[in-house]
């Protein structure tokens, strides 16, 4: 997570660090934005509509519902099937002779029709059937009131010999669902929705019955097609989908977790986030440049590590990674063991190796109590597995070695932070600053904190005072360009992002940092939906950092926005390689499994497309103005 942001923009744009993040993670925000932004817009078929911004937002927000427009009041699919169901019911007792009563619907009536079989049926006229078919169906729901399934199974199998009917299906389905026969339950309702697609009741007796068979995709696909159908009114409808894209993304994360690189670092875009959230600080004496160290020592590994480390490339950290473990296996380390082990933890966390990570800090804080690095580190790592009192607790330890160390305050002002306790955040920011004022990142997220409590004017103060005092460090201006950006004030963010840009290129050509050109990306589509553009500056940020996991999956959203969702599926589970820990794997795996799912509703469902076009309507125009302005 990146040191600073401004309120979340549609798309983020921050990378994000391992250490004790200022935000959540990059799928949480994505899932965040989407459950403050209902409206429904979607892309299917051509159809010249967009996804919101926050990507699939039907798939991961429970409660998305469109308001109908006056327009849109026509009857629902359920008031119109029961109004056929009504009309059924008037031509049945029209059909019966002059004066004579239609038969009461009961199971002792419908015990005086004609023997029911394939050979007699085929000898009863066209309004027999239909009349017998009815008054099979009606004794079926009386028996099934009663709980008698196995007498209403027979009542509508027979309702179905007189006459095939949707309905009929679906509520022998509904017998066999009380009584857990799922894949009857499945026979049944795929016969309902072969006759009637956008029967929404079947849909979910079937999508029920694949979860409970634990057919997670195929459940998913129906639930998905029901909210589509009935407009996302249906609350259980809406959550079953958010809860099936858990589980579809829990199956694949599997999958991916036994197939990932356990010594793959992630980009060093976020590598160099998290080491530079830590400020610099010499090396320890021993281990100087000027001090020769032979390479087969633990020492000498130690210190290549800490050298390839301020290459800030990719291989520059993988090998400073490699230097750190095999520092620990040569051993004889002296006075600077407890370092080894907490950079060696550094880079196994950075690799996803979180209880691996953690022994490491353990053992560093067991050599040397005094090290406060090691306790805000291994804070972090409990901050990420959600385990905030570990996280508090380790800080407050790190305050008891030294009150004095601007550290601690920095990354205890981030815990509060992302808590959003906004005024315990600017004390300890401060508090940072007033112990050591040369670090700009308690400057910058400073800034930010105030803008969160409302303070504009003082948060641009303060980036006024950060780019009169820090004038030559890109990530000014970068953070100042977000907050800018989230004003709505697109040329003078865009002038930020350049200035960035430009600076990182002079200073830092081979480890540029990408934010910038994804950041600038976000405000020319937001200012003039220039998808083109946007994506050539997503491309460049992507030759740069190829593993940039922001880059990726804002390429996504905006392939998403195009309606070119096919492509955008490739990036999202991108980005579902790319992320480090279960978790984030879990997120990035719904987002995709939203975006699969989204394809084949297309594929399976044709004939929704006119209904998708018809709920997109009203929501088409907003266009960019709703990707740019929703926040």
């Amino acid at each position: 997570m990146s040191r600073a942001s401004a309120a979340p923009p549609p798309m983020p744009p921050l990378a994000q660090p391992v250490a004790i993040p200022v935000e959540p993670s990059l799928w949480d925000r994505f899932t965040n934005w989407a459950s403050e932004n209902k409206a429904l817009v979607y892309t299917i078929a051509g159809v010249a509509v967009v996804v919101t911004s926050a990507g699939v937002v039907y798939y991961l927000n429970g409660d998305a519902q469109k308001p109908r427009s006056a327009a849109q009041s026509k009857p629902s699919k359920k008031e119109r099937r029961k109004r056929k169901e009504a009309e059924r019911q008037a031509e049945a007792s029209k059909s019966t002779s002059a004066g004579e009563q239609a038969k009461a619907p009961t199971v002792e009536a419908v015990d005086e029709l004609p023997e029911i079989n394939e050979d007699t049926v085929a000898t009863f006229t066209d309004e027999q059937r239909r009349d017998y078919a009815l008054q099979l169906k009606n004794a079926g729901n009386k028996a099934y009131g009663s709980k008698d399934y196995d007498r209403a199974i027979d009542l509508y199998s027979k309702a179905i010999l007189c006459k095939p009917d949707s309905i009929f299906y679906s509520n022998r389905a509904a017998c066999y669902n009380a009584q857990s026969v799922w894949d009857k339950v499945v026979e049944d309702t795929t016969a309902a929705i072969n006759l009637d697609p956008t029967y929404v009741k079947a849909l979910n007796r079937r999508a029920n019955a694949y979860e409970h068979l634990s057919q997670f995709s195929e459940s998913l696909l129906d639930y998905t097609a029901s909210c589509i159908i009935d407009e996302f009114k249906t609350e259980s409808s809406t959550n079953a989908v958010e809860r099936l894209l858990k589980k579809v993304a829990e199956q694949k994360a599997e999958e991916i977790l036994k197939s990932k690189d356990p010594n793959k670092l992630p980009s060093p875009t976020f590598v160099s986030n998290y080491i530079q959230s830590f400020r610099a600080k010499p090396r320890p004496e021993g281990l100087e440049d000027d001090v020769e160290l032979p390479e087969s020592t633990g020492k000498g590994q130690l210190q290549l590590g800490l050298k390839a480390m301020e290459k800030k490339t990719h291989e520059g950290y993988e090998e400073a990674a490699n230097a750190f473990e095999k520092a620990l296996e040569l051993g004889d380390l002296g006075e600077h063991e407890a370092l080894a082990y907490n950079l060696r933890g550094t880079f196994r966390n950075l690799r996803g190796a979180q209880e691996q990570a953690l022994q490491d800090m353990d053992k560093s804080i067991e050599l040397d109590p005094s090290y406060t690095q090691s306790y805000v580190k291994r804070a972090s790592m409990h901050l990420e597995m959600g385990d905030r009192a570990s996280a508090a607790a380790d800080l407050e330890q790190a305050l008891s070695q030294n009150d004095s160390d601007p550290d601690i305050y920095y990354h205890r002002a981030q815990l509060h932070f992302i808590h959003g306790e906004f005024q315990d955040a600017a004390k300890d920011y401060q508090k940072s600053i007033d112990l050591d004022s040369s670090f700009i990142f308690s400057h910058i997220q400073l800034g930010v904190t105030q803008y969160k409590m409302g303070s504009v004017a003082s948060s641009m103060a303060t980036f006024r005072r950060c780019v009169k005092n820090f004038d030559k460090v890109p990530d000014v201006y970068n953070y100042y360009g977000e907050l800018l950006l989230d004003q709505s004030k697109y040329d003078e963010a865009i002038q930020k992002f350049d200035t960035a840009m430009e600076m990182e290129k002079q200073t830092k050509p081979l480890a540029m940092n990408v934010l910038p050109l994804i950041n600038k990306a976000l405000a020319l589509f937001q200012q003039k939906a220039e998808f083109t553009e946007a994506e050539k500056l997503c491309e460049k940020a992507l030759i740069i950092d190829p593993e940039c996991d922001i880059a990726v999956a804002t390429m996504a959203q905006l392939l998403l926005q195009q309606g070119k969702i096919t492509e955008a599926l490739k990036y999202f589970e991108r980005a579902a390689e790319l992320a480090r820990t279960p978790g984030e794997i879990v997120n990035a795996l719904s987002y995709a499994e939203a975006t699969r799912t989204q394809i084949q509703v297309q594929e399976k469902y044709p004939q929704l497309a006119a209904k998708l076009q018809g709920m997109g309507a009203g929501a088409a125009g907003m266009g960019a103005g709703a990707f740019a302005g929703a926040r």
